[in-house]
């Protein structure tokens, strides 16, 4: 080990630091989540309104891809879409393989005659 000016070695200081600013991290980590769970309890009410609103309007799901629309808004999507270029073509977008079809449009496709 190193030895500098002060008699103390050089990876010493290095530890401390690493330590310290450790430790700053963990302190403001721990101030985020404070903040998450006051800023939670502060919003309730707002939050339950604007749910209350979307299920009044029936607004469409959050729109987390933007290249294939049937990935785009997955509630609103119908069977053929990704097919439509072509009724054997297969999805070309990267998407489809990430996002499947909701569980309720496939339901009512298969119990019809």
């Amino acid at each position: 080990m190193a030895v500098n000016d002060s008699g103390r070695g050089a990876g010493l200081g290095y530890a401390w630091s690493y330590l310290a600013v450790t430790a700053l991290l963990m302190v403001v980590l721990g101030l985020l989540a404070l903040h998450a769970r006051v800023r939670q309890r502060a919003d309730r009410e707002s939050l339950a309104r604007s749910a209350g609103l979307v299920r009044r309007l029936g607004l469409t799901d959050l729109c987390l891809y933007t290249e294939a629309r049937h990935t785009r808004h997955p509630a609103m999507a119908d069977l053929h879409t990704p097919f439509q270029d072509g009724p054997l073509s297969l999805d070309h977008f990267p998407t489809g393989s990430l996002v499947s079809l909701p569980a309720t449009l496939t339901r009512n496709h298969e119990t019809r005659p």
